[in-house]
Order: structure tokens, then C-alpha cells, then sequence
């Protein structure tokens, strides 16, 4: 415990560093301009979609009954707009995480060995190729689990459950894999993985609960149809935000775990020809 708050005050002492907000706006910039792109010219062709999906299952009849008796028919128009707001909403995240693991995660890293750990040793156990592969099958697992859940987000609690146990797997399978891809050789990497599994899964576990927030402020955005793209835009940030913070706190955490198992390692060496 002690080392998850250690890594979680370090990492939010650096998260408003200059160079850490800068870092922010790049996979922002990025996937703002590609999404608002493609929700811009298809918007109503998804909304057209999910509406005649909707239309033809039996809930939701029941679901607007239900608002006509309280007396919110005019609720039957966003409903639509708000399912595709729920299935586009982790495919943006994905996005944002996979664009901060390849431009953000390696400057992160390199400011962080100039102020914090000059003295560890680069033993490459990773590559940029390396960790595009790992994103990418990690990604298309976590994309398979959602859409196997998907019918479980309408129903309570696993809406508030499902998302952040989703993205913390996801978030700690690729985020752990970058901390450790310049430092670490594959050996020490495994090692730590293996050995701070559940810490790890806690860490990431945190970082989606922080992502829900920016989702619920989308979420309602969708009442407000014609404020949609701004706080799309806003949030989006908040996303790359709460990442780059997330990408930090794993950093922290992961190369002080290597310190630890290299001094460790260290010791029990020194100690053999003593025994012998």
C-alpha cells in the first residue's frame, strides 16, 4: 500500500508539469479531429441505426411506457442518440489510450529518468513494435469482453461495474508493458508483472473510475444535443487528461518496483559466494 500511495502522490506532483499538459494535447488533438470526423458525416445514419434497433426490442416499449406514465415522452427522441453515445464513448477511450501508450508513454518515461531515475539501467526488454503488438491484442480482447457485456450496462449496478473493471484491465495490460519496455529487460518485466499483479489491477482499476467521470459528463451532454460536440471535446481532453495521469502513476510505481527487484537480486548474488 504503501508504494501505490508513494507512486500515486509522484505522479500526481508531475501531472501538472508543463511538458505533462503538452502531452495531453497531442493524442487529444488526434483523436478529437478523427472521431468529431466520423460522428460529424454519420451521426445520422447511427442515430437511424440505434433508433430501428431500439424499435424492434421489447424493452424498449416498456421503457416508454414507462417515461409516459412519469410524463417524459419527450425522452423517447434521446434515447437513440444516448446508445450510441454509450457504445461510441469506450471506442473514443480506447482511442486516446492507445494514441498516449505510443506518442506519450516514451517522454514520459525519458522525463522521469532524467529527474527521478538517471541511475537505472536500460536493459530494453521492450520495443515500440513490441508494445504496438501488445496494445493492439490487448485492445481486441478488452473490445470482445465489452461487446459479450454490452446487454449488462443497462441494467444496475454492472453499468457503474463493467466500465472501470474493463478499462483497468485494459489500462494496466498496456500502460505496464510501456513503464517497463525501456528500463526492464522481458525477464524483469515478467517478473514484476507477476509479482504486483494485483496492485497493478488496482492502479488501473482507479484510472477507470477517474474515466467514468468524464463518461457521466458526456453521458448528460446528450439532453443538451446542441452542446454535444463541445463537451465531447472537453471531455475528450479529460480522458488524455486522466491517462497521461494514470501512464505516471504506473511509471512510478513500475520502476521503483524495478529498483526494488534489482537491489534485491543484488543482494541475494552478493550473499552466495559468502554461503560457499
Amino acid at each position: 500500500m504503501n508504494d501505490l500511495l508513494r507512486s500515486f502522490v509522484r505522479a500526481l506532483a508531475n501531472a501538472f508539469h508543463p511538458k505533462m499538459l503538452w502531452l495531453t494535447f497531442m493524442p487529444f488533438a488526434v483523436a478529437t479531429a478523427g472521431w468529431g470526423v466520423l460522428l460529424w458525416y454519420f451521426w445520422q445514419t447511427l442515430t437511424g441505426a440505434a433508433s430501428g434497433w431500439l424499435d424492434g426490442w421489447a424493452l424498449t416499449s416498456m421503457m416508454y411506457r414507462l417515461f409516459d406514465s412519469f410524463g417524459f415522452s419527450s425522452l423517447h427522441s434521446v434515447i437513440a442518440p444516448f446508445l450510441v453515445v454509450v457504445m461510441t464513448i469506450p471506442l473514443i477511450v480506447v482511442t486516446v489510450l492507445l494514441l498516449i501508450a505510443t506518442m506519450s508513454m516514451p517522454s514520459v518515461i525519458k522525463l522521469l529518468t532524467r529527474r527521478q531515475y538517471a541511475t537505472l539501467e536500460e536493459r530494453h526488454g521492450g520495443s515500440w513494435y513490441g508494445s504496438l503488438g501488445h496494445s493492439v491484442v490487448t485492445t481486441v480482447v478488452c473490445l470482445v469482453l465489452l461487446v459479450v457485456t454490452l446487454p449488462l450496462w443497462l441494467i444496475p449496478p454492472f453499468f457503474a461495474l463493467i466500465p472501470p473493471l474493463l478499462w483497468g484491465w485494459l489500462t494496466y495490460r498496456v500502460m505496464t508493458y510501456d513503464a517497463l519496455a525501456v528500463h526492464a529487460s522481458a525477464a524483469e518485466r515478467r517478473a514484476i508483472v507477476k509479482g504486483a499483479r494485483w496492485p497493478l489491477l488496482g492502479i488501473g482499476i482507479a484510472s477507470g473510475l477517474l474515466s467514468s467521470l468524464p463518461t457521466m459528463l458526456w453521458a448528460w451532454s446528450v439532453w443538451l444535443l446542441p452542446l454535444f460536440p463541445v463537451v465531447a471535446a472537453v471531455t475528450i481532453w479529460i480522458y488524455a487528461y486522466i491517462l497521461v495521469f494514470s501512464e505516471l502513476w504506473f511509471a512510478h510505481y513500475c520502476l521503483h518496483a524495478l529498483e526494488r527487484l534489482r537491489a534485491e537480486t543484488a543482494a541475494s548474488t552478493a550473499v552466495v559466494p559468502l554461503q560457499s
